[in-house]
């Protein structure tokens, strides 16, 4: 039989048929088994492990049906020692079923630095001298002195510090600073719109101290906290307003834009609430 005769033959193309038919029941195997490989459409979730134990962590996994793999640490007041510092993916952010969370913890053993010697040092270079040794700025203490704004004293939970004293990595470091001899004021700022923290640093900068700062009910977790926004403080910013150095602002803040002043001109919000509290700075 010639080739054109068993091309257009009918073995041919029961032949072919049968070998099409074949290929599409593959194909369908195939997709059906990519489908359930890949858990099409089972996307869930990742919880929140901020804060939690290792031991809490990993019940928390198993209940969602995910791995974690401890990574890293790092050295935090935010958490306990040995508590979830940090995650990826971070909580709410959808996953399918096993995938593996990075986890971060806070440090069984802190990490010790040596006090830098901050007595003499302008204000300001004492600030940008704590932030790089590691250390986290706390209250301003202004006393009567000759000197405006200049180191008297550097301190620890009412403790003097010495140069060279070892201290545990990020403890909250407490400044006594002279205010001369006069009544010196300094102006109020304007807070609206910053984070917590370029609030703080704003504060500090202006020879004050943050007395309190208080989350609204739209800060529910450690990511609120972080893009949560000032929409509210006390003394109010007026041009002519003025405080005693050293004294307290108070703070709140909120993820709710609708909260902003309509007439506020000056509004810094982040790009990008842990539960509703109350923290007064130590």
């Amino acid at each position: 039989m010639s080739l054109k005769n068993f091309l257009l033959s009918k073995i041919f193309f029961k032949n072919l048929g049968i070998a099409l038919a074949i290929l599409a029941g593959l194909i369908l195997i195939l997709l059906l088994w990519l489908n359930i490989y890949t858990r099409h459409g089972q996307a869930r979730p990742v919880p929140d492990f901020f804060g939690l134990s290792l031991e809490e962590a990993a019940k928390l996994a198993k209940k969602n049906k995910l791995h974690y793999q401890v990574i890293d640490s790092v050295y935090t007041n935010l958490v306990g020692r040995g508590c979830i510092a940090d995650q990826n993916p971070k909580a709410g952010y959808k996953v399918k079923k096993w995938r593996r969370i990075v986890l971060t913890i806070n440090a069984l053993n802190p990490e010790m630095v040596e006090m830098p010697d901050l007595i003499g040092l302008p204000k300001r270079q004492a600030l940008a001298v704590i932030q790089t040794s590691g250390l986290e700025a706390g209250q301003l203490r202004y006393v009567p002195d000759l000197s405006i704004d200049f180191v008297l004293k550097q301190m620890q939970d009412g403790r003097e510090l010495q140069k060279g004293d070892k201290v545990q990595k990020g403890s909250v470091i407490d400044l006594v600073l002279g205010k001369g001899l006069s009544n010196e004021r300094t102006p109020v700022p304007n807070l609206t719109g910053l984070t917590y923290e370029q609030a703080k640093r704003t504060v500090l900068g202006a020879s004050l101290n943050i007395g309190a700062y208080i989350f609204d009910n739209t800060v529910t977790n450690a990511e609120d906290s972080a893009r949560a926004f000032v929409f509210k403080q006390n003394p109010e910013y007026k041009d002519i307003a003025r405080l005693q150095l050293g004294s307290a602002m108070y703070i709140w803040l909120t993820t709710d834009s609708a909260l902003l002043p309509v007439d506020s001109t000056m509004v810094n919000l982040p790009d990008s609430a842990n539960h509703v509290m109350i923290t007064p700075e130590q």
